[in-house]
């Protein structure tokens, strides 16, 4: 699907996991590693992949440390795929701000929400969110349809889910630095990362696996 729009991904995209694994070792490919950049599927914790989850590939990620001191890397790009009607559930950001882009495919449908004084999901706000560029004030739960090549950049504090409509959608994600780890709040008790029994040897890692594989 990606190559189908155009992408192609990166060739770390394609090591194995003992070619990574030995390029981190030397030293060549420590940042990588450690900016978390690769293959990133996920359920959520709740084994309804094909109703609640996400496709992401981490292109690129800079650094925390560059973006406290305000100068150096301080971006991030991803590309994902939402299958249709496969929701990422509702949640925000404290730090990060993102331009979601459809990027090819069907349609993608956006739920949002604002937040109470404290940053909470409330239910009763709307926000104000850039549709590529244009101002748009928005209702509580109002749902934007992007058809390929529109976007959305939103803010911390803008509380929002997607999906596919109509189709499979190629997005792209261009934000401030990403983490995954520390920088996701659900609106419901869900885990960010899926919880994976192995029962063969993997093709390619997925960044949740690094900090097993990659072991000092």
């Amino acid at each position: 699907m990606i190559r189908a729009h155009g992408f192609t991904l990166p060739p770390f995209a394609y090591w194995t996991p003992d070619d990574f694994r030995a390029r981190v070792k030397d030293g060549s490919a420590a940042r990588i590693a450690e900016a978390r950049m690769g293959w990133d599927i996920t359920d959520y914790g709740e084994g309804k992949f094909d109703k609640l989850g996400l496709f992401l590939f981490t292109l690129r990620n800079g650094s925390l440390a560059d973006l406290q001191r305000g100068g150096g890397m301080v971006y991030a790009e991803k590309l994902l795929i939402s299958l249709q009607d496969q929701l990422s559930p509702m949640h925000t950001h404290v730090i990060k701000s993102e331009d979601i882009i459809n990027r090819g495919g069907a349609t993608l449908a956006v739920e949002l929400f604002g937040s109470d004084d404290d940053g909470n999901f409330d239910n009763t706000k709307g926000t104000t969110v850039l549709t590529d560029g244009l101002e748009n004030v928005l209702e509580p739960g109002a749902i934007l349809k992007l058809a390929p090549g529109e976007s959305v950049t939103l803010n911390p504090g803008d509380w929002h889910a997607f999906w596919g409509e109509g189709g499979d959608v190629l997005i792209g994600e261009v934000s401030t630095v990403n983490d995954d780890d520390t920088d996701n709040l659900f609106r419901e008790k869900i885990g960010r990362f899926a919880k994976i029994d192995e029962d063969v040897d993997p093709t390619h890692l997925l960044v949740s696996d690094y900090a097993k594989w990659f072991k000092a």
